[in-house]
């Protein structure tokens, strides 16, 4: 021992004088101060330094999956980053939050609820899977570093001289016919209707009550702003109403303010602001779209922060980034329609910001749906974004599951139908609704039924009522000998939608309708008799107008136009109605947004002519916003197509 090899130290240690003590201890901190002071002259790699010294910055951990780019993206070259983006994995954070989170989803995500039932509030006490996630923003800084060096890569010009018409056509899509220009007016002057009440009483805030006469915010949008605004700018440009365009480009640029830290749906924010900033970036060329677009683009992104890639149907739009599951989905699922309506506009940001990540987002989502088996050839509404498993087996081409086909077959048609393999998984899971699913009333009404566990559900929700033009869409690029079945089969569901609007009192179609106990497409329980001016009806009318040029189609929309002037047009602005089997209109006090990106622009287009954006140069997302079809080969090239310019100066 030290003590006894002191002087004057006897054996025990105990016999030590005051100054013998005092001497002893100077020596032992002068040797403990010698050595700790030398790790800090030791290199960073010594493992000793690392025990006793911290890091002198404060890294932060972030949410992520296979796919994401955490910590080591700040430390790569940009091209590094990119190739790594696939291979690094970041460490997951999970942990349970008290949190009440309510949303109003009144579009095709959900659908098929009641009005007292469009508030779904997030339970108090979230279990396990449904953890609130915390995302340091890492991703977007690297994202927007990377959009910061092809800062105005995307050649404009050069993407006009790709397209085979000019977007609005030789003369606006102005039709010969007298009697279809006059109906075609006014659709046109119910949309400035709309717009002037909107902008009297409602102007920044999201939707029109026209009853009350003010505005309605919400909390579906995360605290974004002027949801209205963003949903009209299209329909706006394409029917001329110049003045108007105008004042809601204005405020895009001044007041749309998109560093807000609410909590948006991941689904409505894209298909009504991203869809509706990128079609008015291409219909117009104003770079303030193109500029709004890709930062909000970047906010989305921590939503794919799981185990999967699939990403959650809730997220914060401010710097946390946190996401989560709706409380009202099943074991903190995420929702069919939701993650599966993305690819369109995904596929655009790439387009526009040469930033891979959009695609492989949209891409990853495909892959672990093409691992999972589907029951009987279908794919249920709820998949664990923590699993990838499917929570429950309910299927539904109407609220929850819808836009989902609906995306498959425009992917494979905006890909310049190169996408082969969103065109296998659309005509796969058409054969499996075909068998499972399409069933035909004793009346003779071919219909879309819902499926549980095996066990149908003889109901239609007017949300599946788009069926019809998506079927018929894509009847062309289906087996040569089911071509003319698909056309058939699209006319039929067509059939059936009218049906139920013609059914009812007020000529306009219930949430939902039923076949069973002796009812054929009529709502038979009262909370699905309501009508919050909806456009999937209507749409089905437009496509197989395009498709068809049967009469009929242009003379069922003119009915719907008449009972929405007569049974929804209230003093200051368009509603919804409680009851549409009651003559007496009971009015919702809602404009909803949808109503002019969707149903007026539908029935513009059905009283137009065909090359008011071509089909051929277009398709539509779940939110009626119009997005061009990507010709790689051209938009590659030096000089564009053979057709480049042709037409689209005509």
């Amino acid at each position: 021992m030290v003590f006894r090899k002191l002087p004057g130290v006897s054996a025990s240690g105990m016999g030590l004088r005051l100054s013998q003590k005092f001497v002893f201890l100077l020596f032992l901190s002068g040797l403990v101060t010698l050595c700790f002071g030398a790790l800090f002259f030791l290199p960073d790699s010594v493992r000793l330094k690392r025990i006793f010294l911290p890091k002198s910055d404060n890294q932060a951990v972030t949410v992520g999956s296979e796919n994401d780019v955490g910590e080591h993206s700040k430390k790569m070259p940009r091209e590094q980053t990119a190739k790594g983006d696939s291979t690094t994995k970041l460490k997951i954070l999970s942990r349970k939050q008290s949190v009440t989170h309510e949303a109003r989803t009144v579009e095709r995500s959900v659908g098929n609820k009641p009005p007292e039932e469009w508030n779904p509030s997030r339970t108090k006490t979230e279990p396990v899977g449904r953890a609130r996630e915390s995302v340091t923003g890492e991703e977007r800084v690297t994202t927007s570093t990377q959009k910061g060096q092809n800062k105005d890569i995307f050649d404009f010009e050069k993407f006009k001289q790709c397209l085979l018409k000019a977007p609005l056509g030789k003369d606006n899509g102005k039709p010969s016919d007298p009697q279809t220009l006059q109906r075609r007016e006014k659709v046109k002057e119910m949309m400035k209707f709309a717009w002037d009440n909107y902008k009297l009483y409602a102007w920044g805030k999201n939707e029109l009550r026209p009853s009350s006469r003010n505005g309605h915010i919400g909390n579906m949008f995360g605290g974004l702003r002027g949801a209205s605004i963003v949903d009209s700018l299209d329909t706006l440009y394409i029917m001329g109403l110049m003045e108007e365009y105008e004042e809601a480009k204005k405020w895009v640029e001044t007041d749309l303010d998109l560093n807000s830290n609410g909590e948006a749906s991941l689904f409505e924010v894209n298909i009504r602001y991203v869809g509706g900033l990128l079609s008015a970036y291409y219909l117009t060329g104003a770079e303030v779209f193109k500029r709004k677009v890709l930062e909000l683009g970047e906010k989305l992104l921590p939503a794919f922060n799981t185990p999967t890639g699939i990403p959650r149907g809730v997220i914060n739009l401010g710097s946390s980034g946190t996401s989560w599951s709706w409380g009202w989905a099943s074991a903190g699922s995420s929702i069919l329609a939701e993650f599966g309506s993305l690819h369109l506009e995904f596929m655009h940001l790439t387009e526009l910001s040469h930033n891979p990540i959009y695609t492989e987002k949209v891409m990853n989502i495909r892959k672990v749906l093409n691992k999972i088996e589907k029951p009987h050839g279908l794919y249920p509404n709820f998949l664990s974004p923590v699993s990838g498993n499917w929570v429950q087996h309910h299927v539904s081409i109407g609220g929850l599951g819808d836009s989902f086909y609906e995306y498959l077959i425009k992917s494979y048609l905006m890909s310049d139908k190169t996408d082969e393999d969103a065109k296998t998984m659309y005509y796969n899971a058409l054969e499996a609704i075909e068998t499972n699913l399409v069933q035909k009333s004793p009346g003779g009404l071919t219909y879309l039924a819902e499926w549980r566990g095996g066990i149908l559900d003889h109901k239609m929700g007017h949300l599946a009522c788009f069926s019809g033009g998506m079927v018929g869409i894509g009847a062309d690029d289906g087996p040569q000998e089911k071509r003319q079945h698909y056309l058939d089969l699209a006319a039929e569901i067509t059939h059936t939608c009218h049906e139920s609007y013609a059914r009812s009192a007020t000529k306009l179609g219930p949430e939902a309708f039923r076949f069973d106990a002796g009812a054929e497409a009529t709502a038979t329980r009262l909370s699905d008799r309501y009508y919050i001016l909806r456009p999937e009806v209507i749409e089905s009318y437009m496509y197989m107008w395009r498709l068809t040029h049967d009469p009929k189609y242009r003379q069922w929309g003119w009915e719907a136009v008449e009972a929405l002037e007569k049974h929804c047009r209230t003093e200051s602005g368009f509603s919804g109605i409680r009851d549409v089997y009651s003559s007496v209109a009971s009015h919702d006090n809602m404009q909803q947004s949808f109503f002019l990106a969707e149903t007026l622009k539908y029935l513009y287009m059905l009283f137009s002519d065909d090359d008011l954006l071509s089909l051929e140069d277009w398709v539509f997302n779940t939110e009626a916003h119009p997005l061009p079809v990507v010709r790689k080969n051209c938009l590659q090239s030096e000089t564009g197509t053979q057709n480049a310019g042709k037409s689209t100066t005509e």
